[in-house]
C-alpha cells in the first residue's frame, strides 16, 4: 500500500528499481519474440532495436514523455520491419502506465490517441491483418492508460487526507500550545487578585493593632488587640486555601481532571465583603442576578475583590463607605463598585496593573470595564459582562 499511495517521482532507490523493471520487460519481451507466433522472429537489428527499447525505461520517472517517444521511436522501425509485433508490449505498457500516472488526465488522453495512431498508421503499411489485430488490443492499453489515471487520482486522494491530517495535528498542538498561555495568564491574573487582595487587607489589619497598641499603652484594649490579629490569621487562612486551588492547575501527572478547583463565583462577594469591613470599610452588597455562567460568575468576583482592595488601599478615609452592586437584565450581569474615598491613589488613566487586570478579567468574557473617578467624587468602577440568552427566552422574544 506505501507504494501504491507513495508518488513514483519520490520513491527511494527509483533507479535501481527501474533498472529492475527494465531487465524485467526485456525477459519477457524476449520471451514473446521468441515463443508467441506473432510476425517473423527478430534479425539482429530487430534484436538491437527491441533490447534498446528497454533501456529506456530506466529513466521513466524522471522523463516519462521523453521516454516514451524514445520508445516510439524505437518502436516503429521494428513493427516497419514486420518483427514479432507483441514482443514490445511490455515496455510500451510501462512506458505508457508511467506518461498516465505522472501526468494530467488531458495529456495522458491526448498523448495515447497519437501513440495509437502512429501504431495504426505504420501497421496499416505493413500488414492490414496486424492493423486489425491491433484495433483488438485497443482495449488493453486504454485500460493501461485509465489505471494509470485513477492511480494517480487516487494518490493525490490519500496526499491530501495525509495533509489535512497534519494540519490538524499542528492546529491542535497551536490550540494546546494557546490554551496552556491563556490558562499561565489565568494563574498569573489569579494570583495578582488574590496577593494585592490579601497583602492590602492584612497591612490595614496591622495597622489597626499598632494604632490599638500605640493610642494608651497604659490602658491596653487586650480585646481589640485579638480581634485585629484573629481578623489577620483568618485573613491568612482563607488566602492560603484559594492560593492552594489556584495553583493546583499547575500540578502535572494528575490522574483525573485537570486541576483546577471551582472557580470562584457571585456566592463567594459575601466572603469578599465581611473581609472589607475587617479592614474597616462599610461596604453595602446587593446582588440581584440568577444563573450567572462559572466564567462570568468568576470574572464578576475578581473585578470586585480588585476593587474592593483598591477603595481600601487608596480610600483614604476612616469611615470609607462601599457601595457594590451586582444585577443582571438584558442579556448582560452588570457590576458597579463606587466609594467616597479620596481616589488620589488610583491612576484613572488605568495604567496600573489593577485596572489592566480588571480590564482583561471583562474582556476575557467577552464584556467592557469602565474605571474613574466617581461623580460626586470617590472611585467608580463598572462593568458590563454578557450572559448567554436561553433558548426559552430566545423563542419567547420570537
Amino acid at each position: 500500500m506505501a507504494a501504491i499511495i507513495r508518488d513514483p517521482r519520490s520513491a527511494p532507490h527509483a533507479t535501481r528499481n527501474d533498472a529492475l523493471l527494465a531487465l524485467t520487460t526485456a525477459v519477457a519481451g524476449t520471451a514473446m519474440a521468441l515463443l508467441v507466433d506473432d510476425g517473423r522472429r527478430p534479425d539482429a537489428l530487430g534484436w538491437t532495436l527491441l533490447l534498446a527499447l528497454q533501456v529506456p525505461l530506466v529513466w521513466r520517472r524522471r522523463r516519462p514523455m521523453l521516454v516514451l517517444a524514445v520508445v516510439v521511436a524505437l518502436v516503429v522501425p521494428y513493427h516497419a520491419l514486420d518483427n514479432n509485433h507483441s514482443a514490445p508490449t511490455p515496455a510500451a505498457f510501462v512506458a505508457l502506465y508511467t506518461v498516465a500516472v505522472t501526468g494530467r488526465p488531458l495529456r495522458t488522453l491526448l498523448t495515447g490517441t497519437t501513440v495509437l495512431a502512429i501504431s495504426m498508421t505504420v501497421m496499416l503499411t505493413v500488414d492490414t491483418k496486424q492493423a486489425v489485430e491491433l484495433l483488438r488490443i485497443f482495449g488493453w492499453i486504454i485500460a493501461v492508460l485509465f489505471v494509470g489515471i485513477d492511480l494517480r487520482f487516487y494518490r493525490q486522494y490519500m496526499s491530501a487526507i495525509v495533509e489535512r491530517a497534519e494540519r490538524a495535528e499542528r492546529t491542535r498542538e497551536e490550540e494546546a500550545r494557546r490554551r496552556v498561555a491563556e490558562e499561565r495568564l489565568r494563574v498569573a491574573r489569579d494570583l495578582h487578585d488574590l496577593l494585592a487582595h490579601t497583602i492590602t487587607l492584612v497591612g490595614v489589619q496591622t495597622s489597626v493593632a499598632a494604632h490599638v497598641l500605640a493610642a494608651d499603652p497604659d490602658r491596653l484594649d487586650r480585646t481589640a488587640v485579638a480581634k485585629a490579629l484573629d481578623d489577620i490569621a483568618e485573613t491568612c487562612r482563607t488566602a492560603r486555601g484559594e492560593l492552594r486551588t489556584t495553583l493546583e492547575v499547575l500540578r502535572e501527572g494528575q490522574g483525573g481532571g485537570d486541576g483546577r478547583g471551582p472557580l470562584p463565583g457571585l456566592a463567594g462577594l459575601p466572603d469578599l465583603a465581611e473581609t472589607a469591613r475587617l479592614a474597616g470599610a462599610k461596604v453595602e452588597l446587593a446582588v440581584r442576578a440568577d444563573a450567572v455562567p462559572p466564567a462570568v460568575g468568576a470574572a464578576a468576583y475578581r473585578i470586585v475583590q480588585e476593587a474592593l482592595t483598591n477603595a481600601v488601599r487608596h480610600g483614604g478615609r476612616e469611615d470609607l463607605t462601599v457601595r457594590v452592586r451586582l444585577y443582571g437584565g438584558e442579556g448582560a450581569l452588570r457590576v458597579e463598585v463606587t466609594d467616597d474615598g479620596a481616589g488620589m491613589g488610583m491612576p484613572g488613566d488605568g495604567s496600573g496593573f489593577g485596572l489592566v487586570g480588571m480590564r482583561e478579567r471583562a474582556r476575557s468574557v467577552g464584556g467592557t470595564l469602565d474605571a474613574g473617578p466617581g461623580a460626586d467624587g470617590g472611585f467608580r468602577v463598572s462593568a458590563v459582562l454578557p450572559l448567554p440568552v436561553n433558548r426559552e427566552d430566545r423563542e419567547g422574544a420570537g
